[in-house]
């Protein structure tokens, strides 16, 4: 457990609005029944210093990531069984585009917690990107469009995210570009897939579906599948 006392609390709104501060020092104390506790004006002397105010460096504080499906549970989920897309896929790859940021914004102009590209959003019916629940139910879908388009490879399907399915099309597999590698990477590392140095998938991942409509992601060729 662990409590963060009055101090650190603008601390952690600066960290998390990014207000700016100049560097302050960070104290710790555990009492007697395991709490931890963090302040930037200790009031006890059995407090310790731990150095600048960094709760992201010191590994205490990670935001705005908070376990697999982040703070946006219901939104994943609701997508995820509405397009038939495991939850734990459709976290890894919010994970891998945003970090579970809903404002991120990338250098190609790429929004929101699925990173989707404004003429993509607008295909997909998002009005607004910034908004959660949009966001995601467009970017489930989009990444569902994409599995069904390369439905025996997981690896193609993440990478046509990433770099456009015509990319993938274009070279037959994952295209060469150090950015998409890694992403695949990332994603499937995330999601809890098989990797070999790093960049490329250590197999294909096959996807099969059951009469029942369950959807199953394996490494095992299905019979009479090379």
């Amino acid at each position: 457990m662990f409590s963060v006392q009055r101090g650190l609390l603008g601390l952690l709104l600066a960290t998390t609005f990014g207000i700016g501060f100049a560097e302050a020092e960070i104290y710790k104390l555990t009492d007697t029944n395991g709490t931890v506790h963090f302040t930037n004006a200790p009031t006890d002397p059995r407090y310790q210093r731990i150095g600048v105010a960094s709760g992201t460096a010191a590994g205490w504080l990670r935001l705005p990531y908070r376990g697999e499906q982040g703070p946006y549970v219901n939104e994943i989920r609701d997508a995820a069984e509405r397009y038939g897309v495991p939850i734990k896929l459709v976290s890894a790859v919010i994970r891998a585009e945003s970090g579970f940021n809903p404002r991120a914004v990338s250098r190609t102009g790429a929004q929101g917690l699925m990173q989707l590209m404004p003429a993509t959003a607008s295909i997909l019916g998002v009005r607004n990107s910034f908004d959660p629940r949009q966001n995601i139910d467009g970017g489930v879908r989009h990444l569902r469009g994409l599995i069904d388009r390369f439905p025996h490879s997981l690896p193609l399907a993440i990478a046509a995210y990433n770099a456009g399915e015509k990319a993938v099309s274009q070279y037959g597999g994952i295209p060469p570009y150090p950015e998409t590698k890694d992403y695949v990477t990332k994603v499937l590392s995330f999601y809890g897939a098989p990797l070999d140095r790093g960049t490329t998938p250590a197999t294909r991942v096959y996807q099969t579906i059951d009469p029942d409509g369950t959807v199953t992601y394996t490494n095992i060729p299905p019979r009479g599948r090379p």
